[in-house]
């Protein structure tokens, strides 16, 4: 394979994140292949135009079933809302497109059920490859915490305490919208829409969340809207108790009204030889606690990401100078063409959006029953 020609579905805020890193990425990885920008999607032709001649795409469309139709596009990145995910991977699977798109896959665990299955279809008969975009996962910090934690540092891992807290909705004046709505986005709205994040990065530190416990909370139950006040219809936060395949205790919280967040993404995972914690809007810090330091001598310290910390080393060769969010997505798409180009490992693939899925519904049902409510009750499992 000599080059990936790549068409992106949506010019907003993460149609310019996937154009920056497939700009960069041949740059900062070592790749072997090509990377082009062949076509761009947008809701109207004269606003896709515009997005491909600033953004350096080929060609565009205000059609987005002619770009996944397109024999000149290999691959598909989904940069649109979660109402429109459904269709439009379904129809890049049926077309034979690899894929990324953007969380949270689906709206529900039944319709993510179809996409990946569909995925797995297209996986087995024409080595079709997906990604789900949970970028977090990428920083350094974290990859750096998930290599302490391989390597028994941290001895056995007994609890995982995360966050999601953001403000973009703290003012009850913020106008209602798609998100805000049951029928385009499903009934978890922070917790489906930022926590999504949050139960994925849980997955990749300590494994598969098994049981959930949860409540929700709608705050502000109407917004402004055409016509006068809108319902809110799902939930502006929340909070879920879990229990970890692995037998580890888990806390999770998000939020999208909580006040000063602005990427309030933490966590703390504590284990019998030690602790880290990491917080997003500290991304170059991860706070590591050794327990078997002398009394008089403990304490959380501050270890600065360097080269040799995750994929850190490909962006800068000094320590503490960060690793920033359009970075992220720039070593996700690395993974991405890795993956199709050597048929190697992708992870987080539809599958792991279809896990976070069945999490976030079996939250939902605890909402509604009151109870303790095990991931597997919601799984259809995709065999």
């Amino acid at each position: 394979m000599t080059e990936l020609r790549f068409g992106v579905i949506g010019a907003g805020y993460m149609g310019k994140a996937y154009a920056i890193a497939l700009s960069e990425v041949a740059t900062v990885y070592e790749l072997g292949i090509r990377i082009g920008k062949e076509m761009i999607a947008s809701a109207s032709a004269a606003g896709a135009a515009e997005a491909a001649a600033r953004l350096g795409f080929a060609r565009s469309t205000g059609d987005w079933r002619a770009l996944v139709a397109d024999p000149a596009v290999d691959v598909v990145a989904i940069a649109a809302p979660t109402p429109f995910h459904r269709d439009m991977a379904l129809a890049a699977l049926a077309a034979g497109k690899h894929m990324i798109c953007e969380k949270p896959l689906a709206a529900t665990a039944p319709e993510a059920a179809g996409m990946a299955r569909a995925a797995a279809g297209a996986a087995a008969g024409a080595g079709v490859r997906t990604m789900v975009g949970f970028n977090y996962i990428q920083t350094p910090a974290t990859q750096l915490a998930r290599e302490m934690i391989a390597g028994d540092e941290l001895g056995q891992i007994i609890r995982f305490s995360g966050t999601h807290n953001e403000d973009f909705l703290m003012d009850p004046e913020a106008p209602h919208g798609w998100r805000l709505e049951a029928a385009q986005v499903g009934r978890a709205g922070a917790m489906g829409d930022v926590a999504s994040h949050l139960v994925n990065l849980a997955r990749f530190l300590c494994g598969p969340i098994e049981t959930v416990v949860a409540d929700t909370q709608v705050v502000h139950p109407a917004r402004p809207g055409p016509g006068g006040p809108r319902p809110v219809e799902n939930d502006d936060q929340g909070n879920i108790l879990c229990r970890f395949a692995s037998g580890v205790m888990g806390n999770l919280q998000g939020s999208r009204i909580q006040a000063g967040r602005k990427m309030g993404l933490a966590y703390e995972i504590t284990g019998t030889k030690g602790a880290v914690f990491f917080d997003q809007e500290r991304p170059g810090e991860l706070h590591y606690y050794d327990a078997r330091d002398r009394a008089g001598r403990r304490g959380f310290r501050r270890l600065l990401t360097e080269p040799g910390h995750g994929e850190y080393g490909r962006f800068c060769t000094g320590a503490g100078h960060g690793y920033g969010y359009n970075d992220m997505i720039v070593s996700e798409m690395a993974a991405l063409v890795r993956a199709i180009d050597t048929g190697g490992p992708l992870w987080p693939d539809f599958a792991a959006g279809y896990e976070a899925a069945c999490v976030i519904d079996a939250m939902l049902k605890s909402v509604d029953e009151r109870r303790w409510v095990a991931v597997a009750e919601i799984s259809e499992g995709l065999g």
